[in-house]
Order: C-alpha cells, then sequence, then structure tokens
C-alpha cells in the first residue's frame, strides 16, 4: 500500500510537472492567442535583430518580431502589431539599441492619424538603418588619424623654445582676457540673467508653433508637389507658351526701336520749329494759354479723382410678409464727411397709398351716408437720393427716401464693423409715419449681415434679416477687367 501510495505522488508530481511547463511555454510564447495584424518593413542590415525581439511605440511594447527572411538583396522584417494599435502611411520604423549588451529592438512612430490606416500584410516604407559596429570602427579610424595629424602639427608648432615662450605668453594674454571677461560678466549679471530668462520664455512658447508651422509646411510642400505631378502636362504647355511670348516680346522690341527711331526725328523737327507742334512750342503766347486751360483741366480732374465711388448690394427677407426685398445703392463721396446716395429699391410690399370716399345710398331700406377708406398696394421700383454728413461716429441723411420724404440716423461702433440704421419716412402716407431699424456687422471684408424690424410703429410692422456687400472704388477696378472679358466674350 505504501508503495503504491509513493508511486502515486511520483505520477502526480510529473503530471504538475508537465502542466508548470506547458504554462511556462504559453506564457513566454508571445504569439499564443495574441490578437492583431501583421506589417513588414525591408533593412539593408537587419545584424542584431532576432525573432520576438520587442517592437515599441514611446517606449512601450505593441508587438513582436514574427520572422526575418532575405528578400533580394535586403532583409525582410516581419512584424506582429497588437490588437488596437493602429499604423498610418507615413510610419516610421527604426532600429535601436536596449542596451550596452547589443539588443536591438524595433521602435515604431504610427504616423499621422489623418491618413490612412495599414492592414495586415501593408509595408512599412520609412525606415531608418541602425548605425552598424564597422561604421563606428571607420569612423574612429578617421578620427585617430585626425588627433595624430594635429598632434605632429603641434610638434611642429611648439617643439622649441621660442615656441613655448610665445606660448606662455599667448596663454598670459589669453588668462588676463578671461579675467577681463569674468569682471564683465560678473559686473554684467543681472543684464544676463534677464536676457537668459527671455530667450527660455521665448524659446517655450515658440517652440510649439515652430514644429506646428514646420509640420504644415511639410504638407504644403506635399500638397505642391501634387499639384505639379497632376498639372505637369498644362505646365509643360505653358513652358511652351512662355518661350512664344518671349519671341514676341522680342518682336515687339524691334518694333519699338523703330517708333523710337521715328519719334527722334519728330523731336528734332519740333527743336527746328517745324511744323504745327513746333511752331506752337515756340509760340510763347500760345503756351501759356494751353497752361491756363492745363490748370483748369487739373482742377476738375482732380475733384473728380477725389471722389470716392461706394457700391452696396443688400438683400433682406422679410418673415411675416414672406417677401424678399432688394437694394442697390451708388454712395458719392466728394469728401470723407459727407457723401449723396442714389438707392433703388425693389419692394415686393410696393407703395402703399389711401384714399377716402363718402358714399350715400338711395333707395334702400336704410338710407343714409357713410365714409369709405381704401388701401392700395402699387408694385414697382422705389427711389432713394440722399444728402449725408457724418459727424464724429454718427451720420445724419435727409432727402427723399423710398420715393417719400424721409430722414435717417447711422451709428458707427468698433472701426466702423458695426453699423446702426435709423430711417423715417412716408410721412402722411399712414396713420404714422413708417420707421425702420437696421443693426449690420461686417463679418468678414466686405460681407455685412444684418437684421432687423421694419414699419414698427403700424399694423404692418415686420422683422427681417438679411445679406449686403459692399465695394468702393479699388474693388471696381479690380473687378473692371473680368467684368470687361464678360461682356466681349456675350458679345
Amino acid at each position: 500500500m505504501r508503495e503504491t501510495w509513493r508511486a502515486a505522488r511520483v505520477g502526480l508530481m510529473v503530471l504538475l510537472g508537465v502542466a508548470a511547463v506547458i504554462a511556462i511555454f504559453r506564457y513566454v510564447d508571445e504569439s499564443a492567442g495574441a490578437r492583431g495584424y501583421r506589417v513588414y518593413a525591408l533593412f539593408d542590415d537587419a545584424q542584431g535583430l532576432i525573432s520576438k525581439s520587442r517592437v515599441v511605440i514611446a517606449g512601450i511594447p505593441v508587438g513582436h518580431i514574427d520572422r526575418i527572411s532575405l528578400q533580394g538583396n535586403q532583409a525582410r522584417v516581419d512584424i506582429f502589431i497588437d490588437e488596437g494599435v493602429q499604423l498610418h502611411d507615413d510610419a516610421r520604423v527604426a532600429m535601436q539599441s536596449a542596451s550596452l549588451l547589443g539588443e536591438k529592438i524595433l521602435a515604431i512612430h504610427p504616423g499621422d492619424a489623418t491618413l490612412a490606416t495599414l492592414s495586415d500584410g501593408d509595408q512599412i516604407r520609412v525606415v531608418q538603418e541602425a548605425v552598424g559596429t564597422d561604421q563606428i570602427l571607420q569612423t574612429v579610424g578617421e578620427i585617430a588619424e585626425n588627433v595624430r595629424d594635429v598632434t605632429r602639427q603641434l610638434q611642429r608648432t611648439f617643439g622649441n623654445d621660442a615656441a613655448g615662450d610665445r606660448m606662455e605668453g599667448a596663454l598670459r594674454d589669453l588668462s588676463e582676457a578671461l579675467a577681463a571677461v569674468n569682471r564683465t560678466i560678473q559686473a554684467n549679471e543681472r543684464v544676463v540673467g534677464r536676457t537668459l530668462e527671455n530667450i527660455e520664455q521665448v524659446t517655450e512658447e515658440g517652440g510649439p508653433r515652430l514644429v506646428a508651422t514646420l509640420e504644415n509646411l511639410e504638407r504644403v510642400t506635399q500638397d505642391v508637389r501634387g499639384i505639379i505631378e497632376a498639372r505637369r502636362p498644362e505646365i509643360d504647355s505653358a513652358i511652351g507658351d512662355v518661350d512664344d511670348t518671349v519671341a514676341s516680346i522680342r518682336r515687339a522690341s524691334e518694333q519699338l526701336e523703330e517708333v523710337m527711331l521715328d519719334i527722334r526725328s519728330v523731336t528734332d523737327r519740333t527743336a527746328r520749329g517745324e511744323g504745327n507742334l513746333g511752331r506752337i512750342a515756340m509760340d510763347e503766347t500760345l503756351i501759356d494759354e494751353v497752361e491756363g486751360v492745363a490748370e483748369g483741366l487739373n482742377s476738375l480732374v482732380g475733384g473728380f479723382a477725389r471722389l470716392q465711388t461706394i457700391v452696396e448690394l443688400r438683400s433682406e427677407y422679410n418673415f411675416l410678409a414672406n417677401t424678399l426685398k432688394t437694394y442697390f445703392s451708388l454712395r458719392l463721396e466728394p469728401r470723407e464727411d459727407r457723401y449723396f446716395l442714389i438707392q433703388l429699391v425693389d419692394d415686393p410690399r410696393g407703395s402703399l397709398s389711401v384714399s377716402e370716399s363718402y358714399v350715400s345710398r338711395t333707395g334702400s331700406p336704410d338710407p343714409g351716408e357713410y365714409q369709405e377708406r381704401r388701401v392700395t398696394r402699387s408694385d414697382g421700383l422705389r427711389f432713394t437720393f440722399q444728402f449725408a454728413k457724418r459727424i464724429s461716429f454718427a451720420t445724419f441723411r435727409f432727402g427723399i427716401l423710398e420715393s417719400t420724404g424721409g430722414l435717417g440716423l447711422d451709428l458707427h461702433i468698433w472701426k466702423n464693423r458695426l453699423e446702426l440704421n435709423t430711417d423715417v419716412f412716408a410721412f402722411g402716407v399712414q396713420e404714422l409715419p413708417r420707421v425702420r431699424a437696421r443693426l449690420a456687422f461686417e463679418i468678414v471684408n466686405r460681407l455685412w449681415v444684418a437684421a432687423g424690424i421694419d414699419d414698427a410703429l403700424n399694423e404692418t410692422f415686420d422683422f427681417f434679416m438679411g445679406l449686403q456687400l459692399r465695394f468702393n472704388d479699388q474693388d471696381l477696378r479690380s473687378l473692371l477687367p473680368f467684368l470687361g472679358g464678360a461682356v466681349g466674350g456675350a458679345g
């Protein structure tokens, strides 16, 4: 019985040992039960890498080397990446030393998260090769040769007593110069300290911006490269057009030389007093008259040159009436503090007219007389012509407003980007005059958004919202070539 129990214990120990070996093997084997995907990279030299070596991102293990094989004249390294770790098209892999004992690992940068991700079987194209031992030894050898050459030069330079005396004098001068520099630094230590603090602050604040700028520059460079590749035929065609243009310029320069010769001939005749222009140049009385006319024209043209023209196009949607009202305005500014406003208005509500009449009824059971009041609207364009005067941040307007007499007040706030417009007009047309208030804000250059209330004192009040474009002389000069080309193309 005792021997049977001893044999059973031995068998139990063997089973426990086998189970422990299997558990340890399953724990050591990284690929057992692991979920993920495989990618590969091509190295010119994979010396130091072995299967099961770690693969890390920011020092954290995210996989291991599955297999190393030969593909052509390069080493193919298959990498197993854990599930949940995403690599992108611009991912980078580099070989690094994990310790002084020579262990090699692979460090991966996952790439830009906005790009497509790598899937199972894809290649990591950006590879950073590690520096090999042979290259290190070669570099050390070159450094040793340089040190030997420097030693020989020092021996030739300082190998006698005279050279030693010169060296001693130079060291003495250097010591005195360093002492003087030390005194200067001590005297300006506080200034130097503040300067270094400012430099450190600027570096800390500007470092992230510089990195972001370089990344943006890299993206822009890639975009420009893609555009150039996509437009390569057009660019080649444009280069051919440039050659033709250069030939045309050469021909034009030759024709210009001929014209200059003709002009020289004319100026010579004028200097001699020949022809009409020559006689005019020699007649002092006629010259005085021409100068007087030129001065008058100059004053007239100067007034037009100072005239500033502003064009506005505004559309407003009336919510209660469910209509769209459109304004086309032309503002002429002879001076900065005054202007003339000319405006055409397309108002679907039209013009409102009120008529009253007395009606008498005869031959009816209830004879008598009653008053009839009729209100009619007529659709059509309205016009505005007003004179405006600006005082500080307020502009006062008076004149004809939408085909009736009216007044207006504009308030300019926040560097003229926020405007409050108030109009009062149509006196006597309705029971109370028509009052309109509008608040406009320039969201971007030349583009305004507006909102307000119309006819606030009467039963036909409404509220609106709209957009407005405003152009000045410079904008119109920029648009005229395009408008001319469009008109020419339509003709």
